[in-house]
């Protein structure tokens, strides 16, 4: 047995509102689970966050490492996990590591813009470095890669859309 991660989601703004009411909502986690070098070494930005959970809902900010290690441990197996990751190339070391996201896929929410990037949606920037992240892990790891803001929107394919805008 395992972690069991209801939803494994790319979001550059990690934990807020939409993620915190509409995702928490749909997927039922006990734990949200922000997985970051970056985040976990900063004090302010993970204590917002971990502020920022829904009531009952427990938010804990992790190292790719740990997660993955975390994912393993049987001491875990109670963890219903919302997995969230700033980018997409810290949830491909995810499955690297291991992690299996076979069942659930992963959830392009948002990727902020910079200098050079294209926008392949109203909140998915693109690059082709990215774009390669997203092919290796549909191709590689055989996931189910789409974007989705909301869970009432409708699920979009990301190769369909990196396809049409040249990726």
């Amino acid at each position: 047995m395992t972690m069991d991660i209801r939803l494994a989601r790319v979001d550059s703004r990690l934990l807020h509102g939409q993620v915190a009411t509409f995702w928490t909502r749909h997927v039922k986690p006990n734990r949200i689970m922000v997985v970051s070098d970056s985040v976990a070494k900063d004090p302010l930005r993970k204590t917002l966050i971990t502020q920022v959970a829904p009531p009952g809902v427990k938010a804990n900010v992790v190292t790719i490492n740990k997660m993955i290690r975390a994912y393993f441990d049987s001491r875990f197996d109670s963890f219903n996990t919302l997995l969230l990751t700033e980018t997409v190339e810290d949830m491909l070391k995810l499955a690297e590591g291991g992690v299996d996201f076979s069942k659930i896929g992963v959830n392009i929410g948002s990727i902020a813009y910079t200098d050079g990037m294209t926008m392949l949606t109203d909140a998915i920037s693109m690059n082709p470095e990215i774009a390669k992240q997203i092919r290796t892990l549909a191709g590689d790891f055989k996931l189910d890669v789409y974007a989705q803001k909301i869970p009432a929107e409708k699920k979009e394919n990301l190769l369909t859309l990196l396809d049409k805008k040249g990726f």
